[in-house]
């Protein structure tokens, strides 16, 4: 984030910011103390480990809740937001921050502070009336706390370069965001039934909703910028229990050739074989590796714990050959910006969210782990196939005034993209 000088520069909003990115929450014009309001007294100098954990469940329950991202009331929800951010876009926007807060945290106390706090009270992190006072006290951790989380950033309470980033964005862009986003869930109207999965690309992260509700939430690995994820509406219908995982010809294209050039032992160690059209095996030595003839041939990998796939791939007919699986790069679910795939999506916890899916085919988690440990391969069809949205929504809102937003990895907030056929179809 700096450079050999050691000043901030100034990165673009998809590679600078998070993608997994923001809940801001805007005070309505009923509301007079911040969403994110510290039950802990001002002017504290001591803040305990505890306190600290209260001002991130906080944060974070301020952005969770049942509404999905994606329902029937999202557009009323986001259009209660826009009247704010238009009264504020208004008079200018909320003010820019200095390159002074950057690395501010708990126990700070100087006057970019005084920044700091004014800028939290025109996003609604901090009650409009906050003292402006130069310490960093509990409330303004609370407050810096709450903007992360509803940025998807680190929840740390320290001004990181993530976290300085997403405050650099100007008030127009987040208002332009939730006016295209209205226009996005429109598309969907109609069409989301009582039970479905949503995937939002831009959020990577995996909602299961049952009755207007979220019963779980999942956090999820997306396409790269140069391999996206596409935008799409299938059902999931059946469920594979320690599959082979068949390389895709892009990947042995892009990635599989370039390997085996590095490590000729990398097939072996990675349990991938070789097979032609007919079936049959075939020896890493019969191809030359020096050309693309590798990718007339079939390339698998066999179940087992270094499995692309992991445990279980989920899938949903479409013409793009994706699916949702696990994944034995777990520390990828960590991360602020999870945009490492090739296309398909890898999900967190997916053991629950596998019973979620096959609750009405004989599968509780005990059995989807029991199948997970035997290592057999078993496909099990899902009974009533469960509608799947993957979608992209940069903004949405719940009922209580918090509006999210998201980084436009894919750049369809530049272009004005709002209709997306393949899912309002």
């Amino acid at each position: 984030m700096r450079d050999t000088k050691g000043k901030l520069n100034r990165r673009s909003v998809v590679t600078g910011m998070t993608a997994l990115a923001a809940s801001a929450a805007f005070p309505m014009p009923a509301l007079s103390q911040s969403l994110f309001g510290n039950l802990l007294g001002n002017g504290r100098k001591t803040v305990t480990q505890e306190e600290l954990e209260m001002n991130s469940r906080q944060a974070m329950d301020a952005i969770g809740g049942f509404d999905p991202i994606v329902s029937v009331d999202t557009e009323f929800n986001l259009q209660r937001v826009a009247e704010y951010y238009e009264r504020l876009t208004a008079i200018g926007g909320w003010p820019d921050v200095p390159e002074s807060i950057f690395r501010l945290g708990l126990g700070s106390d100087r006057k970019p502070v005084r920044d700091l706090r004014t800028y939290l009270a025109h996003t609604g992190d901090l009650p409009q009336d906050t003292p402006l006072i130069e310490e960093f006290d509990a409330q303004l951790d609370g407050a810096v706390r709450g903007f992360q989380a509803r940025h998807g950033l680190q929840i740390n309470g320290m001004i990181d370069e993530y976290t300085y980033w997403a405050m650099k964005v100007p008030t127009a862009t987040r208002l332009n965001q939730i006016k295209l986003n209205m226009e996005r869930v429109r598309g969907l109207e109609g069409r989301l039934e009582d039970r479905y999965v949503n995937v939002n690309i831009p959020a990577a992260a995996i909602e299961a909703i049952e009755g207007g509700q979220v019963g779980r939430r999942h956090t999820a690995v997306v396409g790269k910028i140069d391999r996206q994820t596409p935008i799409l509406r299938s059902r999931i219908h059946q469920i594979n229990f320690n599959p082979y995982w068949t390389v895709p010809v892009s990947i042995i294209r892009r990635d599989i050739i370039q390997l085996v050039r590095d490590n000729p032992n990398y097939l072996n160690e990675y349990s991938i074989r070789i097979f032609d059209g007919s079936g049959n095996e075939v020896p890493q030595s019969a191809i030359d590796w020096n050309t693309e003839e590798a990718v007339n041939y079939t390339f698998r990998q066999d179940p087992g714990a270094q499995n692309s796939m992991g445990h279980v791939k989920i899938n949903f007919h479409n013409p793009h050959a994706v699916y949702l699986h696990d994944t034995p790069q777990q520390g990828l679910f960590s991360e602020n910006a999870r945009f490492h795939s090739s296309g398909c999506v890898r999900v967190a916890n997916v053991a629950e969210f596998v019973a979620w899916v096959l609750r009405d085919s004989g599968y509780d988690i005990i059995d989807v782990n029991s199948r997970f440990a035997s290592g057999e391969r078993v496909d099990a069809n899902v009974s009533n196939p469960v509608p799947i949205f993957m979608t992209y929504f940069t903004a949405w809102a719940n009922r209580n005034g918090v509006v999210s937003f998201r980084d436009d990895v894919y750049e369809f907030d530049a272009q004005g993209k709002v209709d997306f056929p393949e899912i309002s179809a």
